[in-house]
């Protein structure tokens, strides 16, 4: 387990990394989304991460680890956006969106962490398109919840299914690293 927290969070440090750097680029311009345009954004990148596996071959320079690591910063991005309040400015400051972006890396740590004990790793011994295939579960499960208003009868909302996503995108990128 140690090992798996160690690569956890050196890969979320890197995700980390270039998150705050685009930050500094072009500033909070991601607040205006609205839920649906991230839903969106999260979408493609899983297609054309599907879309690559399938024809074992790409065509545009942009790696597959790099759509995990958006797959990863899309996730939080969503996750701040939907727990600030509606009156919150567009432009935050950087040290506010970098405790923002380790508040809610540190709850995935904690669910890692509790997943891990009862599954036991199980992710290690699944494939990277298998967990491209789960991840695109989930985005589709977030349209039907912003469709359906944000209600769900018994499903988990958007909190849990951004966070399994953030989760998966690791582990694939996890992985992906310890092929090379």
């Amino acid at each position: 387990m140690k090992k798996t927290l160690d690569q956890f969070r050196e890969v979320v440090g890197r995700c980390r990394d270039l998150f705050l750097k685009k930050t500094a680029d072009y500033g909070t311009a991601w607040r205006i989304l609205r839920p649906e345009s991230i839903t969106d954004q999260l979408y493609i990148k899983a297609l054309r991460i599907r879309s690559i596996e399938q024809k074992g071959e790409q065509k545009v320079t942009d790696s597959v680890e790099s759509e995990f690591v958006g797959l990863v910063n899309y996730c939080v991005l969503a996750l701040i956006q939907i727990a600030l309040p509606q009156n919150t400015p567009l432009e935050l400051e950087a040290q506010q969106v970098a405790e923002l972006y380790d508040r809610h890396i540190a709850e995935n740590i904690r669910l890692l962490e509790a997943k891990n004990h009862d599954y036991d790793e199980a992710w290690r011994l699944m494939r990277i398109s298998s967990m491209t295939d789960l991840i695109l579960q989930k985005i589709l499960r977030i349209k039907q919840i912003e469709d359906n208003a944000g209600n769900t009868l018994v499903s988990e909302g958007l909190e849990a299914n951004y966070r399994d996503i953030i989760n998966y995108a690791v582990f694939a990128l996890i992985r992906l690293s310890e092929k090379n």
